[in-house]
């Protein structure tokens, strides 16, 4: 079921689990100036969810954000046939059978007048052969000062099962909005990923939706800053 977060951004979250914790999913839709309908990393398509996005508009674009979250993709296309769906670069090398329309380009003309996006380069995560590029695109949704993230950062609290909230608070992102310790380990050029970091601290947010874990309402800016910064193990700039 869809839960409206503020004026044209609503979320949809599913129980998943990952390495046997559970750790929720959770997609973002951002209602555009035009009605149209911008669906960042789909869950599964129930009859319900499919009925309230109708009510709220039609669903344009549909966004798989990494080279991880594609997995309702396909489902949620056939859904909306007429959407298009867009992939982060390699998405379409690594599963050549989804029905991508278009590849996510960061020197293109922002394709979703009102949100914007920024790719999270160097950034790195532990896969199931090793250490595998996230290719993650972050949004900024300036009307509700919104921060839209996938994989880069987590948030854990008490809402979460007793297992996920011990294991949160040795690998990380246990009450504090930040990569894992394994990202840690997996990512080496942190030069770039610097450098993404300030490009998002450029965008003016106060509320940060990530993929999995709870929703900052406030401070949410200071709250990135500060889990990169012990992330990168530097002092990042933000601007004012």
């Amino acid at each position: 079921m869809l839960k409206e977060i503020d004026r044209d951004i609503w979320v949809a979250e599913q129980p998943f689990r990952y390495l046997g914790f559970g750790i929720g999913t959770r997609m973002t839709v951002v209602r555009l100036a035009n009605r149209e309908l911008v669906v960042i990393s789909p869950i599964q398509a129930s009859e319900t969810i499919v009925s309230q996005l109708r009510e709220l508009g039609t669903v344009k674009h549909i966004i798989a954000p990494n080279l991880y979250h594609y997995l309702f993709t396909a489902r949620f296309k056939e859904s909306y046939p007429d959407a298009t769906l867009w992939a982060v670069p390699g998405l379409a090398d690594k599963k050549p059978d989804l029905p991508i329309d278009q590849v996510i380009e960061s020197d293109i003309n922002n394709p979703w007048d009102g949100i914007e996006h920024v790719f999270f380069e160097g950034f790195k995560t532990i896969g199931l052969t090793g250490f595998d590029s996230l290719n993650e695109c972050v949004f900024f949704h300036p009307m509700s000062r919104t921060l839209i993230l996938t994989d880069t950062a987590f948030h854990f609290d008490e809402s979460f099962p007793v297992i996920t909230q011990l294991a949160t608070r040795v690998i990380g992102g246990y009450k504090s909005l930040s990569p894992s310790l394994l990202e840690r380990v997996a990512t080496l050029e942190k030069g770039k990923v610097r450098g993404a970091v300030e490009k998002v601290l450029s965008w003016d947010f106060n509320r940060v939706i990530m993929a999995h874990g709870s929703i900052i309402e406030e401070v949410g800016k200071e709250k990135f800053k500060q889990g990169y910064e012990q992330f990168l193990g530097q002092a990042v700039n933000a601007a004012t």
